[in-house]
């Protein structure tokens, strides 16, 4: 009798729990199917065309995304070239060489960083970022001004800016979860490095290459956090929808454009072409998350057992 009342409890905890798992999936598909709902009229009008059209008119009533789209995708790798090698720095420094009284300080001081509100970084972007990245454009040689990355008029407000803004905001999320990757990784494995007669960089090269897998994750969370930052992009981009590849040219994000325009579009028709960038932005968010996951398994399924191939790489180096 006990163990059939013990089934029970078993079976009801476990559909319970399972509600929650379907909420989520709930969760995400009423957004979807929102977002599509409220731009139907876009999607109506202008089909497919949204996605590859320059042109932002409101007045006229031509609407197209893809400077937003560039703007969006642009930023945020710019940013993650920048942020990943500082990140995974910072995450090797303090899980591998930094001394014991050290690490909890920065750590900590890692945390602080992700607790700044955006608009902070945004105002500090403004004062102190900007005059900077202006100063940079301005001592820029005329040989590299003739190169289409570094044309443009010398303002800091622009897409350097941007993505210099994005890395620092993206550092402390890459990091952290980069840093407890490395930690995890068994002390059996450095000190099979260290039995082959590695030295210490082979040694984190070795615990590098058995947490390959997490540290692609950490960078795309880094990636999907950057695609979907508004107000510290917002105050520094510059907010021109242009697409072009120079640094110093003011540009426009998705999510930019939706915090500067939604609560002026007046006409339906803006009104749902704003909405359907939120299904875009949403979409490419999606598509990102999806194939850093289908990435992640493929790296974890191709592994031949992790801590044999790590070993293998340090006798090889």
């Amino acid at each position: 009798m006990n163990r059939r009342a013990t089934r029970q409890d078993d079976l009801a905890f476990r559909l319970a729990t399972g509600v929650f798992g379907v909420v989520i999936v709930a969760i995400v598909a009423a957004i979807a199917v929102e977002l599509a709902r409220q731009s139907m009229p876009t999607i109506q009008k202008f089909g497919l065309n949204f996605w590859r059209t320059d042109i932002w008119d409101p007045i006229a009533g031509e609407f197209g995304a893809l400077p937003f789209i560039w703007g969006t995708l642009y930023s945020s790798i710019l940013a993650m070239l920048i942020a990943t090698p500082i990140a995974l720095g910072i995450a090797i420094f303090v899980a591998e060489l930094a001394p014991v009284p050290l690490q909890r300080p920065l750590v900590f001081l890692t945390e602080l960083l992700a607790a700044i509100p955006s608009i902070v970084y945004g105002l500090w972007g403004m004062f102190v970022l900007v005059p900077a990245v202006r100063s940079i454009e301005n001592g820029m040689p005329d040989v590299l001004r003739q190169l289409p990355f570094f044309s443009g008029p010398a303002r800091g407000v622009g897409m350097l800016s941007a993505a210099l803004i994005l890395a620092i905001m993206v550092v402390p999320f890459t990091s952290s979860v980069a840093r407890e990757v490395l930690k995890s990784v068994p002390n059996a494995q450095r000190e099979g490095a260290y039995a082959l007669g590695a030295t210490r960089l082979e040694a984190i090269r070795a615990a590098l290459f058995y947490a390959r897998t997490g540290i692609v994750g950490a960078v795309m969370l880094g990636f999907g956090r950057a695609l979907g930052e508004t107000m510290a992009v917002t105050m520094v981009i510059g907010n021109d929808p242009k697409v072009t590849v120079s640094l110093f040219a003011p540009q426009y994000t998705m999510a930019a454009v939706l915090a500067n325009e939604f609560s002026e579009a007046a006409d339906p028709l803006h009104l749902s072409a704003l909405v359907e960038i939120g299904l875009v932005l949403f979409t490419i968010t999606l598509v990102v998350n999806m194939l850093s996951r289908l990435l992640i398994w493929s790296m974890a399924r191709s592994a031949r057992g992790p801590a044999a191939a790590a070993t293998a790489e340090v006798a090889a180096a």
